[in-house]
């Protein structure tokens, strides 16, 4: 079992949301988010006087699959993401050693 973690623009989030239940992946987690990378943040004016912003609003998905799902699943967020400018995210992948459903006790792939 894998890890995906996507940071994400929060306007896509629908998008990867959509493609990835497509796949037939059946739950995730999202939080929002602060961050910056090459985009180093921008300058904003607010009632005559000039701030910068450092950290731009971001969306974290984390999603859960087998390892049978993984490509699928990183070309389904990587297209449903994608704008083509700066900003746009990255994806993380992580080992997965055991899932466990608290509400069932199941474990493994069976738990996802």
């Amino acid at each position: 079992m894998k890890k995906i973690e996507a940071i994400i623009k929060p306007f896509k989030l629908d998008e990867v949301k959509e493609a990835l239940q497509e796949l037939g992946v059946q739950g995730m987690t999202v939080l929002e988010a602060k961050g910056y990378g090459r985009q180093k943040g921008h300058t904003e004016l607010y009632r005559g006087a000039e701030y910068v912003v450092d950290f731009l609003p971001k969306i974290k998905i984390e999603v859960v699959v087998s390892d049978g799902q993984l490509g699928a699943a990183l070309e389904a967020i990587q297209n449903a993401a994608r704008t083509g400018r700066i900003g746009d995210g990255k994806i993380f992948v992580s080992e997965i050693t055991d899932v466990v459903r608290i509400r069932t006790g199941e474990s493994g792939a069976a738990a996802i």
